[in-house]
């Protein structure tokens, strides 16, 4: 989409506007998509009386929503860029609310395991069409902030999923809550639906010639042989790498703090909830520092995780207290959040326009098979090994993902670009 500056810079004005809008409705589908991962877990203890089952059938349910993910979000990125990224988008936010709301409906466990699989291939369609709307409907020079306000946005949906599903049951028993929030997923379609001016999509349905009408130059290389390349393979890594540093802190600091420390889980939770709160605020800061350092990403976000590794290796060799323990958790959310919007326009530099959402599909699998790997991994450790070396393993894994991050950066230098034109900023 060309701008042009016409007097007193009006069609500027209205880019920035249309980019902010575009920005908001798909920051608003990714805060949804968030929101639906963590409105269950307040309710395990409740479910596994309303079920008969126990903890281990409940964690089941979602091993089931993060492998039918993990297993369509490639095909759902091929069935983005064939049919549109504004419409499967839609399609996804309606069937991850009505299975939401059918399981504060149904009244057996074997109902939730197959909802949670609908929701599973709901939450496929995302990434990829997330990124292909923003790719399309954002002046590139802005898209280091379109990609921090969009991340940060699914952050704030995993924070606010527990405290409002606590809320609503204040006033009605967790089915109607449930339901409840599952009408959150329809409204959020009607919202795309209506918007859908603002949200852009290359013309011709893409492929080349889709690519090609939008001004972009053709991609040499499509479909599987793409997602099979050398670079693409190896941003898969790297989302994996830093899916699994995550998963440690996230899900087994407070377990190794406690037993460090002889913490009380209330403040172990408290360092982890400073360390969750400082990331989104390191994505914001990211996306202002993504948007400047233009071809260089690679280095950027390397630098960050080595930072991030050596906070969290300094609480594993040097063991001190409790209060600076929080200062490091917090360097280390932080800068793990500075990361993301830079790892975004790393992969986007490597995605021709048409092949955008197949990119992030195929790529955001990483995250999925972190998500699968990294709690067995870390469980497996902290029951045979001093609680200490979940954080020795968070940073070494760290470290080993700087490898991926700056080989996929030297691969994208020597290409030339393929994300499409930039248009030129306005006043």
């Amino acid at each position: 989409m060309a701008v042009t500056v016409e007097a007193g810079g009006t069609t500027g004005a209205a880019d920035r506007r249309g980019s902010a809008r575009a920005v908001a409705v798909v920051s608003t589908a990714h805060f949804t998509s968030h929101f639906y991962l963590l409105l269950l877990p307040p309710l395990f203890p409740l479910l596994r009386e309303v079920y008969g089952v126990g903890y281990t059938e409940l964690g089941f349910a979602f091993s089931v929503f993060s492998i039918v993910t993990a297993c369509t979000q490639v095909p759902v990125g091929f069935a983005v860029d064939r049919f549109g990224a504004r419409r499967l988008l839609a399609a996804g936010l309606l069937l991850e609310g009505a299975a939401f709301m059918l399981i504060g409906l149904a009244p057996f466990y074997g109902a939730l395991v197959a909802l949670m699989a609908v929701a599973g291939l709901a939450n496929a369609v995302y990434h990829p069409a997330d990124y292909s709307l923003l790719n399309a409907s954002v002046n590139p020079r802005r898209m280091g902030r379109a990609f921090s306000f969009h991340t940060s946005a699914g952050m704030l949906g995993n924070a606010v999923a527990p405290v409002a599903m606590v809320f609503l049951m204040t006033f009605m028993d967790w089915r109607a809550a449930l339901t409840l929030c599952g009408g959150l997923g329809i409204a959020v379609a009607l919202l795309v639906t209506f918007h859908g001016r603002v949200l852009m999509e290359r013309p011709g349905g893409g492929g080349a010639a889709g690519a090609a009408a939008a001004g972009a130059p053709t991609a040499r290389v499509t479909g599987l042989r793409l997602l099979m390349s050398a670079p693409i393979l190896l941003g898969t890594l790297f989302f994996f790498g830093i899916s699994v540093a995550g998963h440690g802190i996230q899900s087994f600091s407070v377990s190794v703090l406690h037993l460090l420390h002889d913490a009380p889980i209330a403040e172990a939770t408290t360092v982890l909830t400073a360390y969750l709160f400082a990331s989104p605020v390191g994505v914001l800061a990211g996306g202002w520092v993504a948007d400047r350092i233009r071809r260089r990403h690679d280095a950027f976000a390397a630098t960050c995780i080595v930072m991030v590794a050596v906070c969290v290796g300094a609480v594993a060799a040097f063991r001190p207290p409790l209060a600076v323990v929080a200062l490091f958790f917090v360097a280390a959310g932080f800068l793990s959040g500075m990361v993301a919007p830079s790892r975004d326009m790393l992969i986007r530099s490597m995605s021709p326009p048409s092949e955008i959402a197949k990119v992030f599909g195929f790529v955001s699998t990483g995250f999925n098979l972190g998500g699968i790997v990294a709690p067995v991994m870390f469980g497996f450790l902290l029951d045979r090994s001093e609680p200490g070396i979940v954080f020795w393993a968070v940073a070494l894994v760290s470290l080993a993902t700087v490898f991926t991050v700056l080989t996929t950066g030297r691969a994208r230098r020597g290409r030339p670009p393929t994300a499409g034109p930039e248009r030129p900023e306005t006043p």
